[in-house]
């Protein structure tokens, strides 16, 4: 018989596991996540396999809401439970109906609504598998991505930026933002499948036909159904009878495939199952293929990098304490072999050796370009000095909450961006906002308090006489960024082109590189482009900027 204390031991360890074990219900329904960009709660869809058990590991599934829609929309759509006769979209988000269990968990993040899945909604998303992998025990091989048009085109970004996080991908009638062709060769280990309609008014069926050739001729494992006479509504077909879910589970994720491809022109994108880029030339597409031809032999091509590191340690073709055969663009490179090896550039021959990050160093969190720091928490700043009048202090914070407003009603189709970032005067910023947020900072260095206090850190700065002119740039500070735009807005005379997911003063954003200078509007650019590794402007950049006559620059 257990003694006394035994049976209490039992009965307190019974207790904390269920105390800390998931005790949501079985099916679907809605959870939230905080999210720290803005200090909101963010709700996402979820479904939940009846008899869900703890101990066990489950396939994810995560699924992307197309525009105009929601998280609670998607999670019927990848069921395969499209709106009843004669039911609109707001009809069928009050309820979620009956649908055929299967064993697997699902996430559909909200991601703000509609604004594609690039900078806020894409932290979003990556917020909502990191909460779903604290509250399940999810099977990290096998985590599959999907979504449909503006959800498909996420797929497809999320997707080809992190490779290796997925064990396969299906868009369905997809729209990519801008700059996701050039990172096709990143799936050659990610199976795909792509769903369109072959009379799409929306997103052309081009679109997936381009997709498919290129990923065939690059050696991906990519499969396509095209629908005749189907228009915009081909998720109605590609989520019929669970398929997608049958077609997941064919597939694990490889953690150490013989090749790996991986372009990429930002910090933030520079891995890919054992492979990291650890240096990039500013602005330029960086492109990495690393292949085993044999056991402890490996074959490399890059091109507009500085460095890279192979994390070895696993993989069935190392064998440690053998040597180890590199040869980079064609040439041998002498190594001492490691589980862990890095490679740079010095003098304009590849050698074995770490690059050196400095405090200066461009890097993950601090390397532009100007978007990059409205992509997480971020307030909106102007300034209060030069003894303005009660209108143009009027007048600058009205500006401030311009540029702040995401959340701005579209129309009853795209609705608002649920952002809400904070709008403060130069005297209202606290020293917490200093410690956890980029300032979007309006105005100069004579009407702006914290770009005076800044001053003699900051790169380039707009002459206080200057008249119709405008300069955006951005640059890191105490681990944060610091935008400036002073002079005129940085979305004067911004016409939006493409996919319109977003107000006009959030897309011009991603136009821009590090920074720029315009006269009269934005399409008369000056003087533009991307600080060097070490957050420094160029000798030609410098003569550009200074020949307007307008600025003053850091020596």
């Amino acid at each position: 018989m257990p003694s006394i204390k035994a049976f209490l031991l039992i009965l307190f360890l019974l207790f904390i596991v269920k105390l800390f074990s998931q005790t949501l219900p079985s099916g679907p329904q809605v959870v939230t996540f905080f999210s720290d960009t803005d200090d909101t709660e963010q709700p996402y869809g979820l479904y939940i396999p009846k008899n869900y058990d703890p101990q066990k590991k489950y396939p994810l599934v995560v699924m992307l809401h197309g525009a105009g829609s929601n998280h609670r929309l998607a999670l019927r759509r990848v069921f395969g439970k499209s709106n009843a006769n004669g039911e609109n979209d707001v009809e069928a988000t009050r309820y979620f109906p009956a649908w055929k269990d299967v064993d697997y968990i699902v996430a559909s993040p909200y991601a703000r609504g509609t604004m594609g899945y690039q900078g806020i909604a894409e932290k979003d998303v990556m917020d909502v598998l990191a909460d779903v992998k604290k509250r399940f025990n999810i099977d990290e091989d096998r985590t599959y991505l999907t979504g449909l048009s503006m959800g498909g085109g996420g797929s497809l970004w999320i997707g080809l930026t992190r490779p290796d996080l997925w064990a396969a991908i299906a868009p369905v009638c997809p729209a990519p933002p801008p700059g996701t062709d050039d990172l096709a060769p990143n799936v050659l280990n990610t199976p795909m499948h792509f769903f369109h309609g072959e009379v799409d008014p929306a997103v052309p069926v081009a679109v997936s036909r381009d997709w498919v050739k290129k990923l065939k001729d690059l050696g991906t494992n990519v499969t396509y159904a095209e629908y005749p006479g189907v228009g915009h509504n081909s998720w109605e077909n590609a989520y019929a009878d669970g398929f997608i879910f049958d077609w997941f589970s064919k597939f694990k994720r490889d953690r150490f495939p013989n090749q790996v491809r991986l372009n990429t022109r930002q910090n933030q994108y520079n891995k890919a199952y054992w492979v990291t880029i650890d240096k990039l030339d500013p602005g330029l597409l960086a492109t990495l293929d690393v292949k085993f031809s044999g056991p402890n032999q490996l074959d490399v091509k890059a091109t507009s990098l500085g460095g890279f590191t192979l994390s070895l340690a696993g993989h069935p073709q190392f064998k440690s304490g053998l040597p180890l055969t590199v040869s980079i663009n064609g040439a041998k490179v002498k190594t001492t072999p490691s589980e862990k090896i890095s490679f740079l550039i010095k003098e304009g021959k590849w050698i074995q050796g770490n690059f050196e990050v400095t405090a200066n160093t461009k890097r993950q969190g601090a390397e532009g370009p100007l978007r990059a720091a409205f992509s997480s928490r971020h307030v909106y700043v102007y300034g209060t000095g030069g003894n303005p009048s009660e209108q143009e202090l009027t007048d600058r914070r009205k500006l401030a909450e311009e540029a702040a407003n995401w959340s701005a009603y579209r129309n009853a189709f795209l609705g608002r961006i649920m952002f809400f970032p904070r709008v403060a005067s130069d005297k209202e910023v606290k020293p917490s906002d200093f410690e956890s947020a980029n300032l979007i900072l309006f105005g100069t260095k004579e009407t702006n308090a914290i770009i005076e206090k800044y001053q003699d850190r900051l790169p380039v700065h707009l002459n206080a006489d200057a008249k119709d002119y405008g300069l955006f740039y951005t640059f890191p500070i105490d681990g944060y960024y610091v935008v400036v735009n002073s002079g005129l807005p940085w979305w004067t005379g911004y016409e939006p082109a493409g996919f319109r997911f977003m107000p006009a003063p959030l897309m011009a954003i991603a136009e821009y590189k590090d920074f720029v200078l315009f006269k009269g509007t934005s399409k008369n650019k000056l003087a533009e482009g991307y600080f060097n590794n070490n957050w420094q402007l160029q000798d030609d950049q410098k003569k550009a900027l200074l020949s307007s006559a307008v600025v003053t620059v850091k020596p």
